[in-house]
């Protein structure tokens, strides 16, 4: 329950925490710019490495707090949940910041630091709004470093679902990513409802508009039917799925080749996979790219991908590329996560396989690139659709409507 002192506050102080390095953060930028613009005043504590940084700074609205720590302080947030010593290292600087802005409500991004900032607000007794951005207790069990020593002993994915669970119960709201993270966290955890707003991980298209195209980008793959995949090319978002279908139409699709726009600490399982496929001429690996290069890439894209794998966080969250690729106007090609399917079928803007099966996925393409008319059709529907029902300024309505409701 919101305390009357806050109820009676039309403009709100908001403290926002995050647990690392700002600029950039996409989601923490869409929710503080539109909070701003709405009227309310936004400080947001940043842990930070880069001793030349400055302290704080205005950065596009944002009072932004940075706070260092060290080397071995962010080593340690890897055992945040296991030890305590991370979350003790950093809550006298998070009651420092509380204690500088003095705010009515405290946003806290993702579980990693919410449990120190939950101990410091001990002395202080503000609101507070918990904001997953994800499900990481379900995503951290696909992290190539939980897989082997030390950190497969030491990092205990049980340990973190029953810390989310708990600190989902000290919020006085939640903040999730989709009506699927919602479903879970009301069935499974007991959750109730009317505590929980859904802020869908979208983008503002008017600033994905304004990346200018970049020529030289598109001339490099003229000429060819491409497959693009923007985003971490780990293996658990299906990359490895999208090698082995291209093999599958390599024959009825001469011209195909797949461009993946990202990297990840698998790449080399991915090279070694299209090496052994005989795919290394047709699989592109361009490595990390700057966001404002993706509307080039995709503008190249024939069809683009989002082959997910299907899991307990990728049932429950967005692949914000989708959102991307409609920007675009191309088709989407998707896995069956349920969020992605909604959105897909809801704008009819693409086609859906099942997750992890090479051969329908294959099947898909080449629908695709025989009907390329309906293939373009589809992607107008999904520029359409972004612009009339998922751009951030339309999805972002709930947490404007939760701090007026709940702060004014």
């Amino acid at each position: 329950m919101i305390s009357r002192r806050i109820e009676q506050i039309a403009a709100v102080k908001i403290a926002m925490f995050l647990d690392q390095s700002f600029p950039p953060d996409s989601r923490v930028e869409n929710e503080a710019f539109s909070l701003i613009r709405a009227g309310h005043e936004v400080h947001l504590f940043s842990l930070e490495r880069d001793s030349n940084r400055p302290k704080r700074e205005i950065w596009n609205g944002i009072d932004v707090h940075r706070f260092e720590i060290s080397n071995w302080t962010y080593r340690l947030s890897a055992l945040a949940y296991t030890v305590p010593l991370y979350h003790r290292s950093i809550r006298n600087s998070i009651i420092t910041f509380i204690e500088t802005v003095q705010p009515d409500v405290l946003h806290i991004h993702d579980m990693l630091i919410a449990k120190a900032v939950f101990k410091a607000n001990a002395g202080f007794k503000i609101n507070t709004i918990l904001d997953l951005h994800e499900n990481r207790p379900e995503i951290m069990q696909f992290y190539p470093h939980l897989k082997k020593f030390p950190g497969k002993f030491l990092i205990k994915p049980r340990v973190w679902k029953q810390w989310q669970k708990r600190l989902m119960q000290m919020a006085d709201h939640i903040i999730l990513v989709t009506e699927e993270a919602k479903e879970v966290a009301v069935q499974e955890e007991r959750i109730e409802a009317s505590k929980i707003t859904v802020v869908p991980n979208s983008i503002e298209a008017k600033i994905y508009y304004q990346y200018p195209l970049k020529p030289e980008i598109q001339d490099r793959f003229k000429g060819y039917f491409n497959i693009v995949y923007v985003g971490d090319t780990g293996l658990r978002r299906g990359t490895d799925t999208a090698i082995q279908a291209l093999a599958l139409v390599a024959e009825k699709m001469p011209n195909a080749q797949l461009i993946l726009v990202g990297k990840s600490t698998e790449d080399k399982q991915l090279k070694e996979l299209a090496e052994a496929l005989g795919l290394t001429a047709r699989v592109i690996f361009e490595g990390w790219q700057d966001v404002s290069l993706f509307p080039s890439y995709i503008a190249a894209a024939n069809v683009c991908i989002s082959p997910l794998h299907r899991n307990k966080h990728h049932d429950t969250t967005f692949a914000n590329k989708i959102f991307q690729y409609m920007a675009g106007a191309k088709p989407l090609l998707v896995s069956d996560c349920p969020p992605q399917v909604r959105v897909v079928n809801q704008a009819n803007c693409g086609l859906v396989f099942q997750a992890g099966n090479a051969t329908d996925m294959a099947e898909k393409l080449l629908q695709l690139y025989a009907k390329k008319e309906n293939a373009i059709h589809l992607g107008v529907n999904g520029k359409s659709a972004l612009d009339q029902q998922f751009d951030w300024s339309i999805t972002s309505k709930g947490l404007i409507e939760l701090y007026s409701n709940s702060f004014n």
